[in-house]
Parts: C-alpha cells; sequence; structure tokens
C-alpha cells in the first residue's frame, strides 16, 4: 500500500490532479456535522485537510475524531502549530512558510513538533509552505506576522520553490490565504509545475469549479478548496470527478 507522498509523486509523474477538502475546526458548527460530511460525499473528494491558524488543540482532535467516523477519506493534518497536532490522521503537512521571514514558522514550530512525530512514527510530509498575496488580510499574515509575496513577482516565487526543492522538501503549497480575492495566478502555477519536479497543492480564493479546473489544466496536483466550500457546497458537488477526468 502506497504512502500518501508516494500516492501524490505518482500524481505528479501522470500529470494527474486530486480534490482537497479543507476543514478548519474553529468553523465547524457540530449542530451541522452531518450535512457537512453528506456534502464532502457529494463532492468526490480525495483527501480531507484539517487545521487552521487560530485553532486550539482540544478542537483538532475532536474534528479529527469525527472526520475518521464519518467518513473513509484520507485525513492529512494542516497544523498551524505545534498546538494542533493530532496523530490519529494518515499523514501530516510538516510545514514552512519559506515565504516569510518569522524563524518561528520557518523553523522553530517544527523543531518543537519532530520529537512528537517521531515517536508517534507518523508519516510527515515536508512541504515548503509560500504564501501569495490573495488581495486580502489572512489569517496566516496576522498570526506569522509575514507578508505574502506580490503575485508580480513571478522570479521570486519560483526561486523561492527552488530553494524548497534543493533543501530537500518534498512539496510545495502555493496559498494564496484564508478568503482571498484572488487565486494565486495561473502562469505561476504553471511555471512552478513545469520547472519544480515536486507534488503541487494550491489553495486560496477559489469560488468556482471552473476555477479549479482551470488551475488543475494549469499545473497543480491537488486543488484546496476551504471557504468556498463551507458558504457554497453545492458549487462543488463532483468536481473531484470532473479534474480526474480533465487531467
Amino acid at each position: 500500500m502506497n504512502t500518501v507522498f508516494e500516492e501524490w509523486s505518482i500524481k505528479k509523474r501522470n500529470k494527474l490532479c486530486s480534490l482537497v477538502i479543507l476543514l478548519d475546526p474553529d468553523k465547524i458548527v457540530t449542530a451541522e456535522i452531518d450535512s457537512l460530511f453528506e456534502n464532502i460525499e457529494k463532492t468526490n473528494a480525495d483527501y480531507i485537510f484539517v487545521g487552521g491558524s487560530k485553532v486550539s488543540s482540544s478542537q483538532t482532535q475532536n474534528l479529527v475524531a469525527v472526520c475518521k467516523k464519518r467518513s473513509k477519506i484520507p485525513l492529512i493534518l494542516f497544523p498551524g502549530d505545534l498546538n494542533q497536532l493530532s496523530l490519529d490522521v494518515n499523514a501530516v503537512l510538516f510545514l514552512s512558510l519559506i515565504s516569510g521571514d518569522n524563524p518561528e514558522y520557518l523553523i522553530g514550530q517544527q523543531i518543537k513538533a519532530a520529537p512528537l512525530l517521531l515517536k508517534a512514527a507518523i508519516e510527515t510530509i515536508s512541504t515548503g509552505y509560500i504564501h501569495i498575496d490573495g488581495q486580502n488580510k489572512s489569517s496566516i499574515s496576522k498570526v506569522s506576522k509575514t507578508k505574502p509575496i506580490d503575485p508580480d513577482h513571478e522570479e521570486l516565487i519560483l526561486n523561492t520553490a527552488q530553494a524548497a526543492l534543493l533543501i530537500g522538501m518534498k512539496c510545495i503549497y502555493l496559498e494564496a490565504g484564508s478568503g482571498a480575492k484572488r487565486t494565486v495566478p495561473l502562469p505561476i502555477i504553471q511555471k512552478i509545475s513545469q520547472e519544480i519536479n515536486l507534488p503541487l497543492i494550491v489553495g486560496g480564493g477559489i469560488k468556482t469549479q471552473w476555477q479549479a479546473i482551470e488551475i488543475a489544466k494549469a499545473g497543480a496536483n491537488l486543488i484546496v478548496i476551504g471557504n468556498q466550500f463551507e458558504l457554497n457546497p453545492q458549487e462543488f458537488e463532483a468536481l473531484g470527478l470532473a479534474l480526474q477526468k480533465i487531467c
């Protein structure tokens, strides 16, 4: 059986794309759990990410437990910091905010989490997290106290991804931020996809199936839908199947 990262590597080699639904423990309403998971199933999502920027440990663990009970979709932890670690998942994104200059989110939180993850022997996927300005004040910027990269600075974004590759990271995550007014530009996605031989995750600001499909065509291997899925789940029904057909 393949690990999560092996699955993503296969998708990269074969130019395939998957749908990810991102659930923020801080925004999930208990009374709406049944309809939430019904809507997730309707999307034909391949993975569920759980995490947020300002979430407590208990909230994360509670939502992970609910996800494991309600769905067989592989569950990936998307932690904002050490306090959000939950080990009852298929894998953990071991994120480093390489687009920022705050050492706490470049390596500080990772140092604190490493002993716990190694002891638990859980799959960790080292991920170069690149925050690109989505024309909003995102929670990423507020919590990390860093600025996103202007999308006009394409060379800087590419160089940042190249640095992640040389450091030995396994994935690149291009993030426009929670509630972004615009997505990561397609030319940037295409450039990173062509020049960086790592699985490419793209999220932030995706409001329609059309946008998701265009991002997939540009070369993203995993497309993450968060806020908009919570607001308008009907828009993303069967999107997972659509992405499989066009990639």
